[in-house]
């Protein structure tokens, strides 16, 4: 069990601190002055970043004001609509109509975000550690047996290096590593052979992940700039996600279906 959930039981069963609203209600008006002291102390590449990820912010919050104000906004009608007639004592007042809160288009980008997530297996079977890793017994002190052999299919980028057997802790076999993936395109029917770029989510847990792990439902990241897909503003797209459908350990390669 995660500990976030931990907690949220122990909230569940005995309430929150008397002082809890007020203790948030300091932090978060700290938080401004945190963040301002932190902007200015933060230098070289970090600022960088931390530049781009506060002008998002700010860029995002703006955009949800300016949906908000949108909704109380009024704005002149246009005139001469046919099939309503206005009183004569109306005549010289200038219509006003309330704008909608959200157009059309966003609800299409709404629509479109939430399917975009749907994979094809919502679902898999959870993994024991027992039967993703075996101890392994070497050296002298075989009391602490801490070494694992991972026993499925696992992916390493090309400049991974193993780290000294005496300070290795899990052992990735050559011969269950994996660089590419048997990729289906659900909307072209076909089928291709990419590589692998990297382990972006295994379903048993983050540790699985971190290890490059690749179990039925594992969600992985491969190369498609061989299929030549553009996006709407014109850029060539180089990496997508896809999720694997198959057991890799035993059929000897990993199915893969692509998330559009």
């Amino acid at each position: 069990m995660p500990q976030g959930e931990h907690i949220e039981l122990h909230r569940k069963r005995y309430g929150k601190r008397l002082d809890h609203d007020e203790k948030l209600r300091k932090k978060t008006a700290r938080g401004v002055h945190k963040r301002s002291k932190h902007a200015q102390n933060v230098i070289g590449l970090k600022a960088k970043l931390y530049a781009k990820q506060r002008h998002t912010e700010k860029a995002t919050l703006r955009k949800t004001l300016a949906v908000h104000e949108e909704k109380d906004s009024k704005h002149r009608a246009a005139n001469g609509e046919q099939g309503t007639a206005v009183p004569a004592y109306l005549l010289e007042r200038e219509q006003a109509a309330r704008a909608k809160v959200l157009s059309n288009s966003i609800k299409q980008k709404r629509k479109e975000k939430a399917g975009k997530w749907e994979v094809p297996l919502p679902k898999v079977r959870p993994q024991a550690e027992d039967e993703v890793f075996r101890v392994m017994k070497s050296g002298k002190r075989q009391k602490n047996q801490w070494k694992r052999m991972v026993t499925k299919v696992t992916f390493v980028g090309n400049n991974f290096t193993r780290k000294p057997p005496k300070y290795e802790r899990f052992i990735r076999p050559s011969g269950l590593r994996m660089n590419k993936a048997h990729v289906t395109h659900p909307e072209l029917k076909c089928t291709f052979q990419l590589e692998i770029v990297g382990v972006k989510k295994n379903p048993n847990g983050q540790s699985y992940s971190s290890l490059g792990v690749i179990t039925k439902g594992t969600i992985i990241e491969v190369n498609v700039s061989e299929l030549g897909l553009v996006t709407p503003a014109g850029k060539v797209v180089w990496g997508k996600y896809a999720q694997v459908t198959n057991d890799p350990e035993n059929d000897g390669c990993i199915n893969a279906v692509l998330l559009v």
